[in-house]
């Protein structure tokens, strides 16, 4: 009987972040591929397109005129699935028709008023622009909602319909289900250890256990994290214990932008395509749940792509994963090891496109 090894035997992994397992079968990866591949991603995309409406001077669809902005823009969605007033809701006690009042609203931000650009294609004062805003967003929201979600939703086969470089915000007055889950193991690791989780698991893969970690400047870390459920996940956390994005210091915000240009480099590097994911920010709860102790929580980015093989063969979640729980074929070890070994050089740049 051969001696177990996790990069070859199937496994489960625990994330105790979400409190629950997901399985790891390293040698599915063997196996030919005949199913579905996705079409690849348009290369052409106009610097300035008269029929996109995130582009500056452009009507939408409301009749509203985006303003000719030269940085980062904010708006009200115009198809927001959150609306700021609304009548309450009077419940009532039959447990199984539970339903309660939800109200909010939804931002889009521009990251930048050229189609044809991409996070890892802008500069990094461009990018730290974006990083202002987002702070400026979280912070102007969270005055009013419990919860204020940043999301990115980057490429078609994410769903994303509009090739302009931009991301969502949803603010919530109630607190979503991810983050729900997140507060209560966070809250229970911390008062059993008397330190924040993440705080605890950055030290020991920085230090202990570095086959995960791919990249790391004087303020923050970019790993897979050993949790992983899609085939290239990966995690992006301070150092130091910052609940959240008003917690940032300025050099910090500084280190995060040169950082994002330089994962979000090797993701497009990895099979040289504007890599497709979706992304968002975790912090410390808002609004009501802002005057509690939020100490157990510290922030981070989470960032979960589709592909598996190439850049037309993706993962998909059916089956079991929808049924029993998650499963991944390549394991957060080789994974990490293949994002490690990509150049930090943009592919594109390379190749003299701009």
């Amino acid at each position: 009987m051969a001696s177990f090894d996790t990069q070859e035997h199937q496994h489960i992994r625990y994330n105790p972040l979400k409190a629950d397992w997901v399985l790891v079968s390293p040698h599915r990866m063997k196996r030919p591929w005949k199913g579905q591949v996705e079409k690849p991603e348009e290369n052409s995309i106009p610097r300035f397109d008269p029929n996109n409406p995130l582009c500056p001077g452009v009507t939408r669809s409301n009749g509203q005129i985006t303003p000719n902005y030269e940085s980062t823009y904010v708006f009200t969605n115009d198809f927001p699935a959150l609306l700021e007033e609304g009548p309450d809701y009077e419940s009532h006690d039959n447990p199984l028709f539970r339903c309660a009042s939800a109200k909010g609203t939804c931002k889009v931000m521009c990251f930048h008023p050229h189609s044809d650009l991409t996070l890892p294609l802008m500069t990094p004062s461009e990018i730290r622009a974006v990083i202002d805003m987002w702070v400026e967003i979280y912070a102007d929201l969270g005055k009013k909602y419990d919860w204020v979600q940043i999301f990115e939703n980057r490429g078609a086969v994410m769903g994303c319909s509009n090739p302009h470089p931009h991301c969502q915000v949803w603010a919530s007055s109630f607190m979503p289900n991810e983050p729900a889950i997140k507060d209560r193991t966070q809250r229970e690791y911390y008062q059993k250890h008397k330190v924040p989780m993440l705080v605890d698991y950055v030290k020991q893969e920085i230090s202990k256990r570095t086959e995960r970690v791919l990249l790391e400047n004087e303020s923050w870390v970019w790993l897979v994290p050993y949790w992983a459920v899609w085939p290239y996940e990966t995690m992006l956390l301070p150092k130091r214990h910052v609940p959240s994005l008003t917690d940032l210091t300025d050099a910090e915000k500084t280190a995060l932008a040169d950082i994002m240009k330089k994962l979000l480099t090797k993701y497009d590097n990895l099979f040289e395509v504007s890599f497709p994911y979706s992304m968002g920010w975790h912090g410390a709860p808002t609004g009501s749940k802002a005057s509690q102790d939020n100490n157990h929580w510290q922030l981070h980015a989470l960032y979960f792509p589709p592909l598996l093989r190439s850049a037309t063969v993706k993962k998909f979640m059916v089956g079991y994963e929808m049924l029993a729980q998650a499963q991944r074929d390549l394991t957060a070890e080789q994974a990490a090891q293949k994002l490690r070994d990509l150049p930090d050089f943009h592919y594109k740049l390379q190749s003299g496109e701009k």
